[in-house]
């Protein structure tokens, strides 16, 4: 669980993009159907078991829409949810409710599954020394949203973008003339607070790359056996990463190899949705 909660801010930007896609010039059912002057309650429902996430950028899509409409039994990020429990209700201008809808579940239902996701490999992981990071396969324009719904799941992020870590991938070696060149590149122009990774796809690549200097080795696409071998030759030297085949089936072998670190793009390119809808009470519309 978190009790993080983002600014406004970061995120008030995609929501008003959001909210301009679906709704465009304006509602057609709703305006057709629903007089402007009706009232009603709404109830979000989980209908599968989830790690809650988007809470608050759910109600800041319906505060866009009605900043009168009121909420009660909030649910907060980062809590196990239950099927068929209430996550928000929320009161307000029934044609208000009824725009904001599909915008605020379909940030609820990714970046919950996202959540979810994380923490069932958290758990997979449990009592090992491996931390759960993500990684920058990301929906284009929902990073910071995504990376928090990582958190909201108990896991750690990976760095935001190519600003704020060194991580030397294959085609950087390439176009630098090999790890040792790209490696002391970069530890020629970073300044002294960032830790410099290579990404490795053998054994002997390992070898090169601590030779010349690497913080954090990436090992690519190794097999668990194979990533137990990197950790007994590193032996506590620098950070080991894995990355690549992962799964909630093979990823407590990946932790029990003694690796640090375990990268899954699967937790914000293929989180399955949670399963979240809104219903009004029809008894205590206005």
């Amino acid at each position: 669980m978190t009790g993080e909660r983002l600014p406004l801010s970061d995120y008030e930007a995609i929501v008003n993009l959001a909210l301009a896609e679906d709704i465009g010039p304006g509602d057609v059912t709703t305006r057709a159907c629903i007089p402007v002057e009706k009232r009603a309650v709404a109830r979000l429902v989980a209908k599968s078991d989830h790690v809650l996430c988007g809470i608050e950028v759910a109600k800041t899509i319906f505060n866009k829409l009605d900043p009168e409409c009121t909420f009660s039994v909030g649910r907060a990020d980062g809590e196990s949810i239950p099927a068929g429990e209430t996550l928000l209700v929320v009161s307000g201008n029934a044609a208000a409710l009824l725009m904001a809808e599909r915008t605020a579940l379909n940030f609820l239902q990714r970046l919950s599954g996202t959540a979810t996701l994380a923490r069932q490999f958290v758990a997979a992981t449990a009592g090992t020394k491996a931390r759960i990071l993500d990684t920058r396969k990301t929906t284009p324009g929902l990073r910071i949203l995504q990376k928090y719904a990582v958190r909201c799941g108990g896991a750690f992020n990976h760095r935001a973008g190519l600003f704020d870590g060194v991580l030397i991938k294959e085609n950087h070696i390439r176009a630098a003339g090999g790890i040792a060149k790209a490696i002391a590149a970069c530890r020629a122009n970073c300044h002294h607070l960032i830790a410099v990774e290579v990404e490795v796809a053998t054994l002997d690549e390992l070898d090169e790359a601590l030779a010349a200097g690497a913080m954090i080795v990436l090992l690519d696409n190794f097999p668990p056996q194979q990533a137990a071998q990197a950790a007994a030759r590193v032996n506590g030297r620098v950070k080991l990463e894995v990355s690549g085949g992962v799964t909630l089936e093979n990823v407590r072998a990946y932790a029990e190899a003694g690796v640090d670190l375990i990268s899954i793009g699967r937790l914000t390119h293929s989180a399955p949705a949670a399963d979240i809808s809104m219903l009004f009470d029809r008894e205590i519309w206005g």
